[in-house]
């Protein structure tokens, strides 16, 4: 099936890489939804409301307590799924990576062409002045605070907020233009982001993912998807 795979990609000249937290996990970052992941450790309150804008807004000290011990990975590398996918941009085969994750680990691969649904955790502003600032800015204090007074937020989309319409814009163009799609670590349960698929228009639909989705695919795996790019690496370029 590898073969199969490296053959669509070989014969497509404008890929799209929708892809979501199981894209991360082999860096180390836990996803959601899984067993292993934030929905199901023992929190006093549900992960909607701890990373809700109600609550950062109103409890911004517990907000970023929460959000640090668990959404911040800096320490996280790229694995063999971003750089893969960074040499393919280069080889002028990816059109663009649409991506629910938040870890930033695309551009740290050197991807440019990124599409982050949900913003991104290593970049921050002033809700007052909209100054920017860098993940630093919120390491040493419990507020992290501007200046001119104003809260430092995340640059991140939280429950209870809408995605960029821009972005979003951007993101289904990319998905109704390309000639081949790949839907990765994702469980197509998050809306509206998961009903950007049905743009697709072309014939070489692939899915990466460890439990089946409702998705009439070209190929399936279920295995470790960085082991699959692994191969693919191995082999150098694939034109």
């Amino acid at each position: 099936m590898i073969e199969e795979f490296k053959k669509m990609i070989q014969e497509s000249n404008s890929i799209v890489f929708f892809g979501g937290a199981g894209v991360s996990t082999d860096s180390g970052i836990p996803d959601f939804r899984s067993k292993e992941g934030l929905s199901y450790q023992n929190n006093t309150l549900p992960i909607e409301t701890l990373l809700s804008h109600h609550f950062f807004m109103n409890f911004p000290k517990d907000f970023y307590h929460y959000y640090k011990e668990n959404l911040l990975h800096l320490d996280a590398l790229p694995n063999s799924t971003h750089h893969y996918l960074c040499q393919l941009e280069k080889e002028g085969k990816l059109s663009a990576i649409v991506t629910q994750n938040i870890d930033g680990l695309h551009q740290l691969a050197g991807s440019t062409k990124v599409l982050e649904l949900h913003g991104n955790a290593r970049k921050y502003y002033c809700m007052k002045c909209h100054k920017e600032y860098s993940v630093e800015a919120i390491l040493q204090t419990d507020i992290p605070t501007c200046q001119c007074g104003g809260i430092i937020r995340p640059e991140v989309v939280l429950y209870q907020e809408s995605l960029n319409e821009n972005i979003i814009n951007e993101a289904i163009s990319a998905i109704k233009n390309c000639d081949m799609l790949i839907i990765a670590g994702t469980s197509l349960h998050v809306y509206p982001a998961a009903g950007f698929i049905q743009y697709y228009q072309g014939n070489k639909l692939v899915v990466m993912n460890k439990s089946p989705l409702k998705v009439e695919a070209n190929l399936v795996f279920q295995e470790s998807m960085s082991d699959i790019f692994e191969q693919l690496l191995n082999n150098q370029s694939i034109q």
